[in-house]
């Protein structure tokens, strides 16, 4: 038993999947040579390319710079009571809203900045939030 679960095994996770990993490794070597990726461990790698899914939100509150705004502001402050009331998720799907994904990229939250600017429109209260995610700005009218 023990050596037909062994066989099934390396069938399931190394034989069965060969082609299809050689065909993405191909892939991804062209792209990415494999002389700049040796030099991480298997978990730095994949941080690298998928990013941190732990957050310390308040370190990303601190990390915000404000345009058109001050940080004392009443639309500034209510955000932030709001924001942090919000479940887990919701903030990971704000996350998404600004940055185009929910999680933060390799280089960690320390060094994720992003900016709340106020779009000054013309009427504030027919707008809503929108963001530039190239450019990590939210714009949010008073």
């Amino acid at each position: 038993r023990k050596e037909f679960v062994d066989l099934y095994l390396n069938y399931v996770f190394n034989e069965s999947v060969q082609k299809p990993f050689e065909d993405f490794k191909r892939g991804f070597l062209r792209g990415c040579p494999a002389r700049k990726w040796k030099m991480f461990l298997p978990v730095e790698f994949q941080t690298v390319l998928q990013g941190h899914t732990e957050f310390d939100w308040h370190l990303l509150e601190k990390n915000v710079e404000y345009k058109k705004y001050g940080k004392l502001d009443e639309t500034i402050r209510n955000f932030w009571t709001v924001f942090h009331k919000l479940s887990e998720e919701k903030k990971k799907m704000f996350l998404a809203f600004l940055s185009g994904s929910d999680r933060i990229p390799g280089f960690g939250l320390e060094f994720f900045k992003f900016i709340i600017e106020d779009p000054q429109v013309e009427n504030p209260d027919e707008s809503y939030p929108f963001a530039s995610v190239c450019s990590y700005i939210l714009f949010l009218p008073r």
